[in-house]
Order: C-alpha cells, then sequence, then structure tokens
C-alpha cells in the first residue's frame, strides 16, 4: 500500500496547493473583484484535475477526496483498511498543500480561516456539488473511461459556479481550506456543515447511479 498511500498524498498536496494557491492570487490581481478572483481560482482547480487525475490515476486511483474514496469502498473495489489509509493520506496531505501555498505567496504558515459559510443552502450546495462529483465520475469510469480526467475537471470547474459554496465536494479539501484565512479559507465552525454535506451527497450518488446503472454497476 506504499505507493497508492504516497500518491493520494501528494497528489492531494498539490490539488490544494492549486485550490489556495490560485484563491491568493486570483484575489491579489484582481483589484477586488471576487467574479474575477473565482473565475481564476475554477480555472486553475479544474485545469489542476485534468492533470493530477492521470498523472496519480495509475497509482492509486487518483480519488484526492475521502468522499470518492467512501463511494469507491461501497462499490467494493476498495478494501476497508485501504480506504482508511487513503483517507488518513488525503487529510495530511490536503493540510501540506495548503501549507505549500502560504509559503509561496510568503503568507502565514499557521492560519486560521474567519471565512463563514453558514446555513442550510450552504449544507444542501455541498450535497448536491458531491451528488454530481459521484455521477460524473461512475458514469464516465463505467462508459468512457478515458474521458474522466477532462470531465472531472470540468465538472469542479462548473460547480464552482452553480453551488453556493462554491462546491468544496471533498471533506479532506474542506479541513484543510480551514487552515487558511485567504480567499479559499472557510471558517472551523462550518466545516461540520459542509462535510455532513458532502458524506449524504456521497452517499445518495452511489445509491443513485447504483440504480441508474443497475446493468453495469456492483449490486
Amino acid at each position: 500500500m506504499m505507493r497508492p498511500v504516497v500518491a493520494e498524498c501528494v497528489g492531494t498536496a498539490l490539488l490544494l496547493a492549486i485550490v489556495v494557491g490560485s484563491g491568493i492570487m486570483g484575489q491579489r490581481l484582481s483589484g477586488g473583484n471576487d467574479a474575477i478572483a473565482l473565475l481564476s481560482n475554477s480555472i486553475a482547480t479544474g485545469a489542476g484535475l485534468i492533470v493530477l487525475i492521470p498523472m496519480f490515476g495509475p497509482v492509486s486511483g487518483a480519488h484526492f477526496n475521502p468522499a470518492v474514496t467512501l463511494a469507491v469502498l461501497m462499490f467494493r473495489e476498495i478494501g476497508r483498511r485501504a480506504a482508511i489509509l487513503y483517507a488518513g493520506a488525503q487529510l495530511v496531505g490536503a493540510v501540506l498543500g495548503v501549507w505549500a501555498a502560504h509559503a509561496m505567496f510568503a503568507e502565514p504558515i499557521l492560519q486560521i480561516s474567519t471565512k463563514l459559510r453558514d446555513g442550510p443552502s450552504q449544507g444542501f450546495a455541498e450535497c448536491v456539488a458531491t451528488f454530481g462529483l459521484i455521477g460524473t465520475i461512475t458514469s464516465t469510469q463505467r462508459f468512457r473511461r478515458e474521458f474522466t480526467p477532462v470531465a472531472v475537471g470540468l465538472y469542479i470547474t462548473a460547480a464552482y459556479w452553480f453551488t453556493a459554496s462554491t462546491s468544496f465536494a471533498n471533506p479532506a479539501v474542506t479541513i484543510a481550506r480551514s487552515l487558511s484565512d485567504t480567499f479559499a479559507g472557510i471558517a472551523p465552525a462550518s466545516v461540520p456543515l459542509f462535510i455532513a454535506g458532502q458524506i449524504t451527497g456521497a452517499v445518495a450518488g452511489v445509491g443513485f447511479f447504483v440504480w441508474l446503472f443497475k446493468k453495469d454497476c456492483p449490486q
């Protein structure tokens, strides 16, 4: 398990460096225009995923996300021990990626976000975002595997804009972003709501797409 676990850690670290770093760069260059900053942030994240997934996919499957690992576990394509190791590696990598972004932009390494993202609409947005992500991965892996990296990158780019929460869709990302008081940050008090929405969306996504593709998915 050493290489897959390390791949998940490093891949998730690079993903968070992209998310947080592009958020900092976008905010600095946008002159206070949050729409431009978000556009920069979303394009960089989507493009990064298109590259990172084929980079690490052959080794670990390129989950970079405990919600995705949970879905894969529910599909019985990974064991419980491996899933736990993956989730731990993703969390460690996410935190390291945030710190790397801070270091690159001469920000204080240790931070706590003060950006509240509260309310039922935010939790529901995370549920929808994660549901769609699981659907994107499930459908392309079943019917057009080679398109998965592009599909995931495009979906996340779109979900930045059509969800009220800007589509974290990832518990490790959510926890790590609470350690960054920058454009991409989320206050620790808002984290449980986001994670609850993400887990709910992942489980609902597995249930729905198993039913939808019942001839192709494991029962």
